[in-house]
């Protein structure tokens, strides 16, 4: 029988092993190249979180896999793995550039923001249904359908901007420039409180947009009926059939959700940032949020952490990449994919060890007890 881990093993004493495992195995590829890892160590962490403008780009990239992050652990929870958040954010995109067009001119952001957010979600959860429709009725593979929807979504996003939203007389494959109504503002006041300044950096408000999802998700997985349903149908399909719980359902609406989530990460480069709807916006923030969502074991505060840390490596890893140019960006991808390995596919490697440890423990501490009252012996 498997040992249960106590949960701040589970949660915490794993995915922090993992990570100092491939920070290990990435500090012997930098020594490889000739460089210092404790300086390159050095210049990563002081690029992150050294200043306030390298904070405020630190929290930018991780408002992206915040909501890229959720949206896989929702799906997961259903069990399904959920590999086209790249392309639902996509479309979503069109959602907020749709929205910012139509009002810019006329209403303030606060009044364009909640259109943006509606058209964001309703486009990401409608690039989403097709694959769970196929899955929930016909058994189509749902990453085999959501690998082939980001490609999809690919062309979709370079026909609609060459041909319907591009600006008459513009080369650019992008957008009118959104005005002032269509432009989130920046949360450099909370950085004034700290004394420090934001600087250049377009840390906007969609960041508390991204905290209040991962609650609105916890109670949704953890305090509602449809989290329960969503659970268990992943959990075992077979007994959620004999306990009632309606399966086509359930895998339509996970991965609706999944989708929304997913195409509401437009909001932050789109409206927080570009100012414009411009091609591959969501720079692969669609395939970081599978890393984030397993290394917090897709619990919404576990993918806050994972997602500041993966921000951490975006940032911290462009300002290493220009401190040592020995270290590449090609060097920076490698790292992080260091570190989704160790997160990710090797995650387990730690928990036999960890188990037998703490099973010994449980059992010494029980035949303690049983002495201590005198029922041995």
């Amino acid at each position: 029988m498997k040992h249960q881990l106590p949960k701040w093993v589970d949660y915490g004493l794993i995915p922090l092993l993992n990570l100092i495992t491939a920070f290990l195995v990435a500090g012997l590829v930098v020594l490889i190249v000739g460089e210092s890892p404790l300086e390159a160590a050095y210049l990563l962490v002081r690029g992150a979180f050294g200043y306030g403008g390298g904070i405020g780009y630190t929290l930018f990239y991780a408002t992206n896999f915040i909501f890229t992050g959720l949206s896989v652990a929702v799906a997961i929870h259903c069990g399904l793995f959920n590999i086209g958040s790249e392309g639902q954010a996509y479309v979503g995109g069109i959602g907020v550039a749709a929205a910012c067009l139509a009002l810019d001119h006329y209403v303030p952001w606060y009044v364009t923001f909640p259109f943006a957010i509606a058209g964001a979600a309703a486009f990401g959860a409608a690039w989403a249904f097709i694959p769970a429709w196929l899955q929930a009725k016909r058994g189509s593979h749902v990453v085999i359908t959501t690998i082939m929807f980001n490609f999809i979504a690919s062309a979709l996003m370079i026909y609609l901007l060459v041909e319907v939203f591009k600006p008459a007389g513009s080369m650019a494959p992008e957008t009118r420039t959104f005005q002032d109504g269509g432009q989130l503002p920046k949360l450099d006041w909370v950085f004034e409180l700290f004394g420090t300044s934001l600087g250049g950096a377009p840390f906007n408000i969609s960041f508390l947009l991204a905290l209040f999802a991962c609650w609105a998700v916890w109670l949704l997985i953890w305090r509602t009926r449809l989290g329960y349903e969503i659970r268990t149908t992943g959990i075992n399909p077979t007994a959620a059939v004999y306990a009632g719980i309606p399966q086509l359902r359930t895998i339509v609406i996970a991965m609706l959700i999944s989708g929304a989530l997913a195409g509401m990460m437009g909001l932050n480069p789109i409206m927080g940032d570009q100012y414009r709807l411009q091609e591959s916006f969501p720079a692969g923030a669609g395939f970081v949020g599978i890393a984030v969502s397993l290394m917090g074991r897709n619990h919404p505060v576990g993918i806050i952490f994972a997602a500041i840390l993966f921000g951490m490596l975006w940032q911290g890893g462009a300002e290493l990449a220009f401190d040592m140019p020995k270290i590449s960006r090609d060097m920076i991808v490698v790292i992080q994919g260091l570190v989704i390995l160790f997160a990710g596919a090797l995650e387990h490697m730690y928990r036999p060890s960890l188990s037998g440890y703490f099973s010994r423990r449980q059992q010494q501490s029980a035949k303690a007890a049983a002495l201590g009252s005198g029922k041995v012996g």
